[in-house]
């Protein structure tokens, strides 16, 4: 949201309820990436904005109510920043809303484990206003590490209320909103003399006034905070020493990354199975319910055969392996160890002229290649940020793993599902994921060389504390915030496919359907590929939801009305071979399942991003080249060395 905007909003939200609560005000949160600040924010108002155990999550103006007895709070999430000096956009952002009018209070949000660090933030904020709470979150992971915090000690050397608290626990937030309601309505009134102490002793000189705020904010850490353990952070550094290692780092996060696809694989198949065996069951309810009702033939098949039949699909591939993988995702995440594959992949990125944030982003891009291109708002560079966006594609989103899972099974590992096939399919899942991140390196860099070329800028990453992950909590907001939110996005653009396949499919010109003619003229450039009209056709159909590919595979070669199902992998093996697939088609079919366009929702999400339609183009056409070219190259030597 523009800051201007949220403004003129803000002034007519609280003119209104100024009539209904004696008073209103604005309360703006402030802090550190990676401190908790988001946590505080959604214990305060109830709403879910996603947190996370890595720095950056929050790159937007958000905002949310809290009500006491005698006022109303309007409370303002600013991004997550170091500094305010004004270098990147969250920065910027920042330090205008707390300089604004419209800022009652600023509450700054600290690490009660990084407080000297914090300090620095805070001490430039008391510059721009005394109305000023500090929050010193995280206690409990300080007392946990034996740092112990001397709250008074702290509030006498900033001159304003200091309130401890433990915002994953809902500890201390109502003392918080308290101190922040006594220094709204003045009923505490910070010591002026320490912020005009503070000003006396900056010099104009911006090198020096940075050095004179990091001494004094040590200063006040060395005299608030004691250490009877020295060693509190022994584990965590081993932890990084396993983790960030050159020797160890990088074969430990394939093999998390590989137990991730094998329990995903694992876990989705008996789920994915019972809902599909539900919802297609209900499909003949409704076309007996939509026959006694007298629907007319071409209604009935619009929104039974067509709509719904790609809903119910959708539903069935997409919602198991999703719910299992963004739990274990976000348990990584709220672990503390995603930042670490960021630090691992960093050189990489670096060499690509590219930033090491963009690790962050393509992980994201797992879950979904949306959120991915959201996620690059971490990056400060326009240039990298561009970058980012454009190679998202390269990594799978949950709505190709049905593709890849199926295609590699049949061709590569077998349809007999035990404990041995289901590792080789995810060893080679794993396989092709690497694939699309040295393809995501390799686009970066010939990018970085080309239309975007420039110098790959510094990269400061903080290497978060490890944490105990909530593992409750985790499962349910991942579902809820992530999980059943990407279904949702999923659902709304296949429903519309649904109903234009099912026109496709119907309705004839000549003596075949539009369909079939789709097919036919596709049909000589696909065999180029090492596919075939019918996959190409599938493909393009599958722009609005990836999950849709392979049942539009099957009404093209049954030559059906409508998209059917099958029981099981030996059924769709038998189909595919009939229809002339080899292992070079099934390799083609994987190639291009890494490299193709972006689905509508993420090229709809580019172009919000970038507010471009030239890059949203760029974004659609690096990839599906990419994909095109590998094809190609992939059959002509199978062909030039008779290895089909």
């Amino acid at each position: 949201m523009g800051i201007s905007k949220f403004w003129q909003e803000e002034k007519s939200h609280k003119e209104k309820l100024g009539e209904k609560v004696n008073h209103a005000y604005t309360v703006a949160l402030a802090g550190n990436p990676n401190v908790g600040k988001s946590t505080v924010f959604n214990g305060l108002t109830g709403l879910h904005q996603h947190t996370g155990n890595w720095p950056g999550k929050t790159v937007e103006v958000a905002k949310g109510d809290y009500d006491s007895r005698t006022a109303h709070f309007t409370l303002v999430d600013l991004p997550g920043t170091y500094s305010l000096s004004a270098h990147s956009p969250e920065e910027e952002v920042a330090r205008s809303f707390i300089e604004s009018n419209d800022s009652d209070v600023t509450v700054v949000v600290c690490d009660a484990t990084a407080l000297e660090r914090n300090l620095n933030l805070v001490l430039q904020i008391l510059l721009l206003t005394q109305n000023v709470v500090v929050c010193v979150n995280l206690m409990d992971e300080a007392e946990r590490k034996g740092i112990k915090v001397n709250l008074k000690q702290l509030e006498q050397q900033l001159g304003v209320r200091v309130i401890a608290s433990s915002a994953n626990h809902g500890k201390g937030l109502k003392e918080l909103m308290r101190a922040v309601e006594e220094t709204a309505n003045g009923t505490y009134r910070p010591n002026t003399l320490v912020r005009e102490h503070l000003q006396s002793m900056l010099s104009d000189n911006e090198q020096e006034k940075v050095e004179a705020l990091i001494d004094r904010a040590a200063s006040i850490a060395k005299c608030a905070l004691t250490f009877p353990n020295t060693a509190y952070d022994l584990l965590d550094r081993r932890l990084d020493r396993l983790f960030t290692s050159r020797f160890t780092g990088v074969p430990i996060m394939l093999l998390l990354l590989m137990t991730v696809f094998w329990l995903t694989i694992e876990g989705a198949n008996f789920p994915s199975d019972m809902i599909a065996t539900v919802l297609f069951a209900f499909h003949k309810v409704l076309l007996k319910w939509t026959l006694a009702w007298g629907w007319p033939l071409w209604l009935r098949g619009c929104l039974v055969d067509g709509v719904y039949k790609v809903v119910a699909w959708v539903v069935s591939v997409m919602l198991p392996p999703m719910a299992i993988f963004f739990p274990m995702f976000t348990l990584l995440e709220d672990f503390g160890y995603l930042p670490r594959i960021a630090f691992n992949l960093d050189r990489s990125f670096q060499r690509a002229g590219a930033c090491g944030k963009q690790a962050l982003s393509m992980c994201m891009g797992f879950g979904c290649n949306a959120a991915g291109v959201t996620g690059a708002r971490i990056i400060d560079s326009p240039r990298e940020q561009l970058i980012a966006i454009i190679t998202n594609n390269f990594v799978p989103c949950n709505g190709r793993f049905p593709i890849l899972i199926s295609v590699i099974s049949i061709f590569f590992v077998g349809t007999h599902v035990n404990f041995f096939t289901s590792f080789k399919a995810a060893s080679f899942l794993t396989a092709a994921i690497l694939l699309g991140v040295f393809m995501t390196m390799g686009i970066s860099y010939l990018l970085s060389k080309t239309i975007l070329s420039g110098m790959p800028s510094s990269f400061t990453l903080e290497l978060p504390p490890y944490r105990k992950p909530r593992i409750g909590q985790v499962v349910v907001r991942s579902i809820f915030d992530r999980t059943l939110f990407v279904l949702a996005r999923a659902l709304k653009v296949s429903a519309p496919v649904g109903l234009v396949i099912w026109i496709l499919a119907n309705v004839h010109l000549g003596d075949a359907t539009i369909l079939t003619h789709f097919i036919q003229f596709l049909d000589p450039f696909a065999r180029l590929m090492g596919l075939d009209g019918v996959i190409l056709m599938a493909f393009i159909l599958g722009f609005p939801a990836n999950e849709i590919v392979i049942p539009c595979m099957l009404m093209g070669y049954l030559a059906t009305s409508t998209i059917v199902d099958f029981d099981s992998l030996d059924q769709l093996r038998q189909l595919f071979l009939t229809n002339g697939w080899t292992w070079l088609t099934a390799l083609n079919v994987i190639l291009f399942t890494l490299f193709h366009w972006p689905c509508g929702t993420t090229i709809l999400t580019i172009k919000k991003e970038t507010g471009s339609n030239h890059w949203t183009w760029v974004s659609f056409w690096v990839p599906t080249v990419t994909g095109i070219f590998l094809c190609l190259v992939t059959t002509a030597v199978a062909h030039l060395f008779h290895l089909i």
